[in-house]
């Protein structure tokens, strides 16, 4: 005795059918809608957990993860609910889910503010989970709705998946390359719920019947009055940029004191009345390790990679009249807020290019600075393209043949990163010397060290007297020995290999 397959039962006939055209056009919403998510979601984080690759993989694990629940569970319900019955409020929910995660994130934010990845994973769990479930639940009732016969079920899918694709396709580049330039992110977020919600309702009108239509207008409603609630959250942003959360707070204590916080940071400090006025102990080691570059006895020509305040250029031209400086950076929208609230004009003496220091470096004439100042961050890291030996060549290219490397970088106790960064500086560079609180080189804390590096010697006791006289408990280590023990087994750092987000706290 045989037994037939089963053969998939199609929905109610009494159900309301739904077009192809239709299908396709909510198959590109949802899709597009869960990407928009996705990729503004790392700006929504970034003022209390930074800006890394580990928030990022966080994020991304965390919606794939919701988008795998979503679709299963999605085709249960369809295959249990005629799922022209489901698309209205599904759409709805999911854009009260995507308006929810701005007050989620902006009340949940500051109590996981500095915890980096392990942050992001707990905003992303509570905050991305559910709205990239609901909108991943979509796809498998759009099939079932549309689906008519066995035989054309594969095309059926593969058509309904590539429009998917091509959905977050232009949720990615449209929110990535435009939209989070012009659009702040929360109001990005919240117009992306509020047209799903809006959806919801249309799509109940004209497929749900009127069982549920006053149900599903109630939790519109409540979507468009959480959404202004959202509005009332506290934004720890002043400006917006593609690249960071922009702040500006003031020193209570010093009425010209201003501080520029980019994401979940403090990056730079400035008195608007006293340019030498150096609040950060690593810009006083800046100073420690330049100091005799600006004595007069030759001009001194500075290329900055990294503005921020634009405190080091300006600390510079202040001490030396003679100075010039380029500032090689990345975001316009720093610098037009060092413009705005920081005090800074740049002018013939201090210039600024745009863009990312790896391109506007290949601008700059060989030989033509003394010193070259690398400050540039992403979040916690240096951008890892600014630490490899491709780029410390450029910067040996514009260098003088007596001229200095100076770099700031941050890590945690075991400076796996800093010893990567040493090694790979030793491996162009004679003379390296390392600079950091007595505590970081016992392991204790981690923290900011600065690098110098020069063809020629430099007097490494008077730059540890130097620096010891500007903070105290800081030490230099420059002797050979020193630094072969301190980097033995570290990677060099190349375009190849550069995991400079992983090292950092290892």
């Amino acid at each position: 005795m045989t037994r037939s397959a089963p053969t998939p039962s199609a929905p109610a006939a009494s159900s309301p059918r739904l077009g192809g055209t239709a299908a396709a056009v909510l198959t590109f919403v949802a899709s597009a809608s869960i990407l928009v998510l996705e990729i503004a979601a790392s700006r929504l984080v970034a003022p209390f957990v930074g800006n890394s690759l580990t928030v990022y993989t966080a994020i991304i694990g965390i919606i794939l993860g919701g988008i795998a629940v979503g679709a299963w569970a999605g085709g249960r319900l369809a295959d249990r609910i005629a799922p022209t019955r489901l698309l209205g409020p599904t759409f709805v929910v999911g854009g009260i889910a995507a308006i929810a995660t701005v007050p989620v994130v902006g009340l949940l934010g500051p109590v996981l503010a500095g915890t980096g990845g392990d942050g992001a994973l707990s905003l992303s769990l509570v905050a991305f989970t559910l709205p990239a479930a609901v909108l991943a639940g979509v796809a498998p009732m759009l099939v079932r709705a549309t689906i008519t016969d066995v035989d054309s079920s594969g095309s059926l899918v593969g058509r309904l998946s590539a429009i998917g694709t091509g959905g977050a396709l232009v949720g990615t580049f449209l929110t990535g390359f435009v939209l989070l330039g012009v659009v702040p992110v929360r109001t990005l977020i919240v117009a992306t719920g509020v047209l799903l919600v809006v959806a919801g309702v249309l799509i109940q009108l004209r497929l749900g019947g009127r069982d549920r239509t006053t149900t599903v207008v109630g939790l519109a409603a409540l979507g468009l009055a959480l959404a202004v609630a959202a509005a009332l959250v506290p934004n720890p942003c002043q400006r917006e940029s593609r690249y960071y959360c922009v702040a500006i707070r003031t020193d209570a204590a010093n009425p010209g004191g201003r501080t520029l916080v980019l994401d979940d940071l403090r990056h730079a400090q400035v008195d608007l009345a006293d340019p030498t006025a150096l609040e950060f102990a690593y810009v006083r080691w800046f100073a420690a390790a330049t100091g005799e570059l600006t004595d007069g006895a030759a001009r001194l020509d500075a290329l900055h990679i990294g503005g921020g305040g634009f405190s080091f250029p300006r600390y510079l031209r202040a001490i030396d009249r003679a100075s010039t400086h380029l500032v090689l950076e990345l975001d316009p929208v720093v610098l037009a807020t060092a413009r705005d609230s920081l005090g800074f004009t740049p002018d013939d003496a201090i210039e600024v290019a745009i863009g990312d220091a790896r391109r506007t470096i290949l601008d700059v004439r060989a030989d033509s600075r003394r010193l070259v100042v690398g400050d540039a961050f992403g979040g916690r890291s240096v951008p890892w393209h600014l630490t490899t030996a491709e780029f410390v060549r450029e910067i040996d290219r514009v260098l003088t043949p007596d001229g200095r490397y100076v770099e700031n970088l941050i890590d945690g106790p075991a400076l796996r990163f800093v010893r990567a960064e040493t090694a790979t500086l030793r491996s162009l560079f004679e003379h390296v010397a390392v600079v950091t609180w007595q505590a970081t080189f016992d392991g204790t804390s981690g923290g900011n060290v600065v690098l110098v590096a020069s063809h020629v010697p430099f007097d490494a006791a008077a730059l540890e007297a130097a620096v010891r006289a500007s903070t105290g408990g800081v030490s230099v280590l420059a002797d050979d020995a020193a630094l072969d023990a301190f980097t033995v087994g570290a990677p060099i750092l190349t375009d190849d290999f550069a995991p400079a987000d992983q090292l950092i706290g290892g």
